[in-house]
């Protein structure tokens, strides 16, 4: 959960630097459980407010408002970690606009995503993974 909470406050519009294979995962598997959360959540209320008014159709109106939010909320770190994952690996942010080419864009980014950190520093900065474990483990 950390992850996630260094990106939304401390690097929520940091694109420089560089971002562990670790911070970028962390980061939308928790974005993804909150959605998923959030979805559910607004699927019972609007259950039951259903229920209550004996509506039979589904009004999708409070989900749709309440999932723009999210991902207007979010898109500026979700892109920040993106762009500090491709420094990570040695490539310039820009990378991201090969997400546009139809299905082999995103194949492409999610290969980069998962490759391992670029050794030693590199035009971005330092190595994370280098500095975390020149840190030592972390004390309970």
């Amino acid at each position: 959960m950390s992850w996630f909470w260094n990106a939304i406050t401390k690097k929520y519009a940091a694109f420089s630097g560089r971002a562990r294979r670790r911070e970028f995962w962390f980061y939308h598997l928790f974005y993804f459980l909150i959605f998923f959360v959030i979805v559910l959540v607004v699927a019972m209320i609007t259950g039951v407010l259903q229920g209550l008014a004996g509506q039979t159709t589904y009004d999708d109106q409070l989900g749709e408002a309440l999932s723009g939010i999210w991902l207007l909320a979010f898109l500026i770190p979700s892109l920040a970690v993106a762009v500090r994952r491709l420094h990570d690996i040695g490539l310039s942010g820009w990378w991201m606009l090969i997400a546009f080419v139809p299905l082999l864009g995103n194949l492409t980014l999610t290969v980069m995503f998962l490759l391992d950190s670029q050794i030693g520093d590199n035009k971005y900065g330092p190595n994370p993974k280098e500095a975390a474990s020149a840190v030592g483990p972390a004390s309970p």
